[in-house]
């Protein structure tokens, strides 16, 4: 009842904000949509013939409103909320160890540097068959439901039973939980001699401070130019995109601005004491960069202070607002559309979210991950960037100055079916428990690794056989054509699990051809 009443609030809240006289009017005749509301809540509650769950009742209707709006309205329930949360507030309560699970048995990937399973002294390799009382190796536990059991509140205990290679019998371990980092940042290495490349997954609270540290590390090693990677990156926080369009952009340039019909225009501007004004700068895009990453793509685009490469972005140009709702729930309610400096609106049409999330599909399907000339604007959407006076369009995301086609002479079915059903992480994890001290006594730095470490074809037949064994087919021709993708990814993989994400990264970027068309314009 009191989620009921609450509902009935909000919609008269937010239906009185301003001057509605009409609305008003309504509203003194009892005929407004809040008060028909109220009666049909108030009828079933208390006449409908069966006892009505009305909490399952009142999130249907607020969910089925928020699809008649746009497809980033949405509601969350509390437990939603805690989750969409935690990857956005750069920390969650836990032992800090990065696991994957294969063969029904946790394995440590790595270990938080500085974390409370690196001072219990967890390594590398180990697997945790128990925690506390429970077994979780073999009994086919989720991951979510594993990470629900290691995790808990700062300060409280866990106690570990771990089987290491080498060592008979189990260990215990006793680990003292403690705030872990959720890092938005995934590399940030040197790519040669002069240029940087720092690759972004989300832009969250911690995205900036994260990113300066990167940026000031990589100039002690010599940066003058920078590859900022934001491919896949979804968005996140608006300031964060503001914090970090900031450090490329001078003084009182726009970077981003907001108006609603309920919602005046507010502007963002570069306060002109960014750390980065002067070198050359690339941000690699692609299909699924939105909302905050095409802020910062759009604003480099629109004061041409950089090249934009890859794919044309999502198309995302909606500002949601979260509500809070006091049994933790919450509504995140669009109210307003931001615009990049030269006045483009992003977003891409909705009617209809079932088009709308068809939609990637479709520019696959007419071509336009292959070829530019697949992709049409209207000339109403047309603007003109800000220095140079080049064309740009609004209306479906950034298009790139510079396009790189989806490599698709690699990608096989045969390659599809290895990934999807875990079967090159399965191998990779299999290569690493075996060799892993090996390989770092015979590879004493990642540069020697890259240098002399292959997959050989031992263990391309053993993956071939871990396919078989889950029912993968093997393919003769398709195998052949994947082959060198295939090595690269188990190469990229076990290079992390030796070193770090930067080294995974350094090994994958070889075949990405967006890095090298960045690395070709930045070189010139």
């Amino acid at each position: 009842m009191k989620k009921i009443a609450l509902l009935a609030g909000l919609l008269i809240c937010l239906l009185s904000v301003g001057t509605l006289s009409a609305q008003e009017r309504r509203n003194n005749n009892g005929n407004s949509p809040a008060r028909k509301l109220q009666i049909a809540q108030y009828a079933i509650a208390n006449l409908y013939v069966d006892q009505p769950d009305e909490d399952k009742l009142v999130e249907s209707a607020i969910i089925s409103m928020l699809k008649e709006l746009d497809p980033h309205s949405t509601y969350a329930n509390p437990e939603e909320v805690k989750k969409l949360n935690e990857p956005l507030q750069g920390n969650f309560d836990g032992i800090g160890i990065q696991f994957n699970i294969a063969e029904d048995t946790l394995f440590v990937i790595q270990t938080i540097s500085g974390g409370p399973s690196e001072k219990a002294g967890i390594r590398a390799g180990d697997r945790i068959v128990m925690v506390n009382d429970t077994l979780i190796a073999g009994v086919k536990m989720t991951s979510d439901d594993i990470s629900r059991r290691l995790r808990g509140p700062k300060g409280t205990k866990v106690q570990l039973k771990i089987v290491r290679r080498g060592v008979d019998g189990m260990m215990t371990f006793s680990v003292k939980r403690d705030k872990i980092p959720v890092h938005s940042l995934d590399a940030a290495y040197m790519v040669n001699s002069k240029i940087g490349y720092i690759k972004i997954n989300r832009f969250a609270a911690t995205t900036h401070e994260e990113f300066m540290d990167a940026l000031m590390s990589l100039k002690d090693q010599g940066l003058e130019h920078l590859i900022l990677d934001l491919q896949g990156n979804g968005g996140g926080y608006l300031n964060a995109a503001i914090d970090i369009a900031n450090e490329f952009l001078g003084q009182k340039e726009l970077i981003v601005y907001t108006e609603g019909r309920r919602t005046p225009r507010r502007e963002f501007f570069a306060k002109g004491d960014g750390t980065f004004q002067k070198g050359r700068l690339v941000v690699l895009v692609d299909e699924y960069s939105a909302s905050a990453s095409e802020i910062v793509s759009g604003a480099i685009q629109d004061w041409d202070r950089g090249w934009i490469v890859g794919r044309r972005t999502f198309g995302k140009g909606l500002v949601q607002r979260p509500i809070d709702l006091p049994d933790g729930s919450m509504i995140r309610l669009t109210i307003a559309r931001y615009y990049t400096p030269a006045g483009r609106c992003i977003q891409k049409p909705y009617e209809g979210t079932e088009n709308y999330e068809d939609e990637l599909v479709e520019r696959y399907n007419r071509g336009e991950m292959l070829s530019a000339d697949s992709i049409h604007f209207p000339d109403s959407l047309k603007c003109t960037t800000l220095k140079e006076g080049r064309t740009v369009y609004g209306g479906g995301g950034v298009m790139p100055d510079y396009f790189v086609p989806v490599d698709t002479a690699r990608y096989t079915k045969y390659h599809r079916q290895l990934s999807l059903q875990g079967a090159i992480q399965k191998v990779h994890l299999q290569l690493i428990d075996k060799h892993r001290d090996e390989w770092l006594k015979t590879y004493k730095t990642y540069k020697a690794f890259c240098r002399k470490f292959d997959i050989d074809e031992a263990m391309m037949k053993q993956l071939v056989s871990e396919g078989q064994k889950m029912g993968i087919e093997y393919h003769e021709e398709q195998f052949r054509q994947s082959e060198s993708l295939i090595k690269l990814q188990m190469k990229a993989l076990i290079a992390r699990d030796l070193w770090s994400n930067n080294e995974y990264y350094q090994t994958i970027n070889a075949a990405n051809e967006s890095v090298t068309k960045a690395v070709e314009l930045l070189e010139q």
